[in-house]
């Protein structure tokens, strides 16, 4: 069987930098910080008070207000950026086609901070006070399942939790049910709102958190000497994936091609990150898009700013692409973003195609004193033009867990 082609023709973004696209990428480009200390509740006695909230969100914009209070937020965000994405992408769902556009939009969590709230209800008030909308306002697969019901989409309906990798994955997932010719376009990403209590007192309880609060916009830095963890995020990326000849046939804007997927599995601790295996995820990426190593120009990173997972991730760049590592640019968004968790993969893979689209490189914001041990170009603090024909997108989860995406340009 030949492999079918997929291309990129819808994006779609609520970030801690923005809300849509054009927002987001913006100020992603310019190295706008979207980190501060925690609002969403009172964080002031957690070792660790700092977040990527997304700011001036109202779902009542973008989703019937009903609807909208029977659902948890990360809900909310990864419908209003499926809904862009659909959007940008011009798709006209109809009888004709309904049966082969699908739903693949994951989170890593889910309805946590629901599901905190309702926990308290039920303590004050009994199983009588909990909503019945309750479980399908917190469960996981509920972004894909609205999604299709809103627009009429008929195809496969999925979602994948696959821990930080979740978005990535959810992406490489529809696009070879695309290539296997299960469906045509797939609506695909991630999506995240876990800033919460319960959240952070669990990451801050396993020492995975930045510690910088009185000083949050630099919190976050990536291969610098002195980053001590992550700083959490929330929002969501969504993009439409479609089959090549079919998006030629309706005159489709698009972005560029999802050419290569890989995954791997550290088989090696539940949380520490080794190097063998990102290697092998992204070897196998590379594989899958038919390229040698030395055509990669450029990689959004994992890059989360933990002192451990860093290096690994650098030692595996290296690894992978011995001598041309050092001619590659390599970047984290996450500087500016935070970590968003299962929406990670999803929103970084949106600036991944904005960056081939656009052929710029966003900066890594916080490097101030790179760490000699992470001695790649990571395009420190400012925004780089630069020749883009082929990028390389990495995630890593909890478990082990392992994906890489490599967009082209077309």
């Amino acid at each position: 069987m030949n492999k079918r082609r997929v291309v990129v023709t819808g994006l779609g973004l609520v970030t801690p930098v923005g809300i849509g696209v054009t927002e987001s990428w913006k100020n992603i480009v310019a190295g706008v910080s979207g980190i501060s200390n925690i609002t969403k509740f009172d964080a002031s006695n957690f070792p660790s008070n700092l977040a990527g909230e997304v700011k001036n969100f109202e779902p009542t914009n973008f989703l019937n207000p009903k609807d909208a209070r029977r659902m948890d937020t990360f809900i909310q965000y990864g419908l209003t950026a499926g809904i862009e994405a659909i959007k940008d992408s011009g798709i006209d769902v109809n009888e004709s086609n309904s049966e082969r556009i699908g739903v693949s939009i994951g989170s890593g969590i889910g309805g946590i901070n629901l599901i905190e709230k309702t926990s308290d209800i039920f303590d004050n008030g009994g199983v009588r006070k909990v909503s019945p909308f309750f479980v399908p306002g917190t469960i996981i697969n509920m972004i894909s399942g609205n999604l299709s019901i809103m627009f009429g989409l008929k195809g496969p309906n999925i979602s994948i939790v696959t821990a930080c990798t979740t978005g990535t994955h959810s992406i490489g997932d529809a696009s070879r049910i695309i290539e296997y010719g299960d469906a045509d376009i797939m609506i695909a990403g991630g999506s995240e709102a876990a800033i919460t209590e319960l959240t952070v007192a669990g990451f801050s309880s396993a020492k995975a958190l930045s510690n910088r609060n009185e000083d949050p916009k630099t919190a976050s830095r990536p291969w610098d000497l002195d980053r001590d963890g992550f700083v959490i995020g929330e929002g969501a990326g969504v993009m439409v994936l479609e089959e090549y000849e079919h998006a030629k046939k309706r005159n489709a804007k698009i972005y560029c091609e999802l050419s290569g997927y890989g995954m791997s599995a550290d088989a090696y601790h539940i949380t520490a990150p080794s190097i063998d295996g990102p290697k092998r995820s992204m070897l196998n990426a590379i594989k899958n898009a038919g390229l040698n190593t030395d055509e990669i120009n450029f990689i959004n990173a994992h890059g989360t700013s933990t002192p451990l997972g860093d290096l690994n991730e650098t030692n595996a760049i290296k690894d992978v692409f011995k001598s041309h590592s050092k001619e590659m640019i390599v970047n984290s968004t996450k500087s500016m973003t935070g970590h968003l968790l299962g929406g990670a993969g999803g929103i970084e893979s949106v600036f991944t195609v904005l960056s081939i689209k656009n052929q710029i490189s966003p900066p890594t914001i916080n490097i101030f004193n790179q760490d000699p041990a992470c001695d790649l170009d990571f395009c420190a603090n400012e925004a780089r033009d630069l020749k883009i024909d082929a990028a390389l997108k990495n995630n890593f989860g909890f478990g082990g867990t392992n994906g890489s995406l490599v967009f082209t340009k077309i």
